[in-house]
């Protein structure tokens, strides 16, 4: 099995420095911001993949707008990108579940029960298998990208090397994406932390309460003026120091920072704290 196509790099020997450099910076991107940036990523492979479908599938009709048919379908796809990924998503891990138990047992009956487990299970994992396909296109792309760069400079035939380093190869990518998983788990945003601290500031406010003007202890009598007046200084200075540890302003409560969740919880999917 041939992670690193050697068809694939004697098609691209054509490519400009400028492409192969950018599709090697695509792939790094896709590689380490794969899960970061999910929703762009689906999006722009929904979009684009259902572009070309629709201009192959008009070329292929002999219609007059090709164009046209490519790009109302390329539009309604990417709207609906984010939904229907969910629903690719089922779709895949039943048809993968569905091949892996007939493979295994061929005589097994009720597949469609194995269809709907290995769905649920899509859906489920679905943040893991959003970071596994990112992280293993992304170091394909790096690694066809880093050969074909590597292959002027260096004065090397990538093809016959790739054919020759079949196994080795094989493990560099397979480590590669292990590394891409990890990182992207470990960059991943926390979305219960996220929530709690949106939530804190709602409750704060629910909290606070109005403040009550205190109304005035002493009248406006001359007399009580007068006897007020010729009051010791050490029973004044005792009222004032018992008023105002009494109504002082309480300490507003340090409220302590969100921990991270651990590295191997983010690769589930994260549920938003109601």
């Amino acid at each position: 099995m041939h992670l690193v196509a050697p068809d694939i790099l004697a098609e691209a020997r054509g490519l400009t420095g400028a492409m192969t450099g950018t599709i090697a910076v695509l792939g790094f991107a896709l590689w380490l911001f794969g899960w970061r940036w999910h929703r762009f990523w689906i999006v722009s492979g929904i979009t684009l993949a259902a572009g070309l479908i629709g201009l192959n599938a008009g070329r292929t009709s002999g219609g007059t707008q090709v164009m046209a048919v490519g790009i109302l379908l390329a539009v309604s796809a990417g709207l609906i990108a984010l939904e229907l990924a969910k629903v690719l998503a089922f779709v895949a891990g039943g048809c993968g579940a569905w091949l892996a138990v007939q493979w295994v047992l061929p005589q097994a009956q009720e597949l469609w029960a194995v269809f709907l487990c290995g769905g649920l299970f899509g859906l489920l994992l679905y943040r893991l298998w959003t970071m596994l396909l990112t992280s293993l296109i992304g170091t394909l792309l790096v690694v066809h990208a880093g050969l074909l760069l590597l292959e002027p400079l260096l004065e090397f035939d990538s093809v016959g090397w790739v054919t020759q380093n079949v196994p080795a190869l094989n493990g560099v990518v397979v480590g590669l994406v292990v590394l891409g998983i990890l990182l992207q788990s470990a960059s991943a945003p926390d979305e219960g932390a996220a929530a709690e601290t949106k939530e804190k500031p709602k409750k704060k406010e629910k909290k606070k309460k109005p403040a009550h003007a205190h109304p005035p202890e002493h009248g406006d009598g001359q007399g009580h003026d007068h006897e007020h007046g010729h009051g010791t200084g050490h029973e004044h200075g005792g009222h004032g120091d018992d008023h105002t540890a009494g109504h002082g302003p309480a300490p507003a409560p340090k409220s302590k920072p969100a921990k991270d969740a651990p590295w191997w919880k983010k690769l589930l999917t994260g549920q938003k704290a109601a």
